[in-house]
């Protein structure tokens, strides 16, 4: 069986895949530690200046995935422990936060779909690089989901974050660089090599010099209240997932209608593949 997470090094450069194209890239416990063991192997290389965070085939990653998170969910005790969930996904916000803390310089690749949890992730990179074709967005604010490692208001601004937060809806390539939240736009079939192409001109500066300006910049972010966000996210992100109307989401997935559910969430939107033309 294929790993799930591939580490390269070349020319400086360290490249961390994520590596199940068949499921879309979504994210699983031996996904999100395999992405933080890599992190800390390219932190550790002394021949490494950066790092680049890149999805298999066509996409990022469409998020957690759903048949491991829910079947990991229904094996929780009858009556919900608020403290083992947040903990439980306090770990995950961790090994997302490997890439914040990183002292070397993080691109993140959003190709395809970057959706729900997998904002959580590649948004704690320092730079991203979109293709012109992908989208980004975290549909689960519609039902089953806060943000955990809350990024969006501290990259867009609040009145981005609202728009995009309160409503689920996905941000197309045009619009996340007007917005500020993507660095460079390119076409999919130039967006690896635009970020590798990024990624090695960091060679010419010092580590150290690299390390300090990263750790200033973050320190900011940090003064203004990004960890308590972060910790309350990850303890709404548990209390949604468990509101009458996420179980009953639940429930129709554990009877087999993923397909249904996700379409129920998202047909008002018109979003996420629920355009007027597919609407029942």
């Amino acid at each position: 069986m294929a790993e799930s997470v591939l580490y390269e090094e070349r020319d400086g450069v360290a490249l961390i895949t994520i590596n199940r194209p068949e499921r879309l890239n979504t994210l699983t416990v031996e996904v999100i530690q395999g992405v933080a063991d890599g992190v800390e192997q390219a932190t550790s290389a002394s021949d490494v200046a950066s790092i680049v965070l890149r999805g298999a085939g066509n996409n990022i990653s469409a998020g957690y995935d759903l048949d491991e998170f829910i079947a990991n969910a229904a094996r929780e005790p009858e009556v919900w422990d608020p403290v083992a969930d947040y903990q439980s996904m306090a770990a995950n916000v961790r090994r997302f936060m490997k890439i914040w803390e990183c002292p070397k310089p993080v691109i993140g690749e959003i190709s395809g779909w970057a959706l729900g949890g997998a904002t959580d992730l590649i948004l704690c990179a320092d730079l991203l690089f979109m293709a012109s074709n992908a989208q980004i967005g975290y549909a689960p604010s519609r039902i089953y989901g806060t943000p955990t490692t809350m990024m969006w208001v501290h990259r867009i601004g609040l009145e981005h974050a609202k728009q995009f937060l309160l409503t689920g809806r996905p941000i197309d390539a045009e619009t996340a660089f007007r917005i500020g939240l993507v660095s460079h736009v390119c076409d999919p079939g130039d967006l690896s090599n635009a970020a590798e192409t990024e990624a090695r001109r960091f060679i010419n500066i010092p580590a150290n010099q690299l390390a300090l300006n990263k750790l200033l910049i973050n320190q900011a972010f940090e003064n203004m209240g990004l960890r308590t966000s972060q910790m309350l996210g990850t303890f709404f992100d548990g209390i949604a997932r468990h509101t009458p109307e996420a179980q009953k989401w639940v429930s129709q997935i554990n009877s087999g209608n993923v397909r249904d559910a996700v379409a129920d969430r998202d047909r008002p939107w018109h979003d996420y593949g629920q355009t007027p033309d597919n609407d029942r």
